[in-house]
């Protein structure tokens, strides 16, 4: 089956109904996306599938073929996209195991909502859970993710 990820087309040999967050992990080898609870409930494994935001822990690989898969390796090589600065910028992680479902979230907010508000932002990750409770800074990180966009 060929997957388009990041940009790059990829062919994988994986069972139709293997959800995609293995297909990324273990047989592309990237890690970035984490498996938090495994029914859809955490966000940790959350990617971007023609632009919007998908849990890819319970999605099967067949339902994305022919997409356009976006991991939190392909946001930027170096971390200079608006939202990875803003995380770094305000030291928003604290463990970091959930922090790429998070930004992957953030990044389809503000492309849908360039100037999102707080409950904006409390609406969009509200299905992106952080165990270490860093909510406050996540908020205040879109709102500076959103400022740098616009530069």
């Amino acid at each position: 089956m060929k997957l388009q990820v990041n940009g790059s087309e990829h062919e994988v040999d994986a069972p139709p109904d293997m959800p995609l967050l293995w297909v990324l992990r273990d047989l592309l080898g990237m890690t970035g996306t984490k498996f938090g609870c495994g029914i859809a409930q955490c966000g940790a494994c959350t990617v971007h599938v023609d632009g919007s935001p998908l849990r890819s822990c319970v999605t099967p690989v067949e339902a994305v073929a022919g997409r356009q898969i976006t991991t939190i390796e392909g946001l930027s090589a170096d971390g200079s996209h608006p939202v990875q600065r803003a995380w770094a910028e305000l030291d928003v992680v604290q463990c970091g195991y959930c922090q790429s479902g998070q930004i992957m979230s953030a990044v389809a907010l503000l492309a849908e909502v360039p100037a999102p508000s707080d409950e904006d932002i409390d609406h969009a990750l509200s299905g992106n859970l952080c165990r270490c409770g860093t909510y406050q800074r996540i908020r205040a990180a879109v709102h500076r993710a959103a400022e740098l966009g616009k530069a």
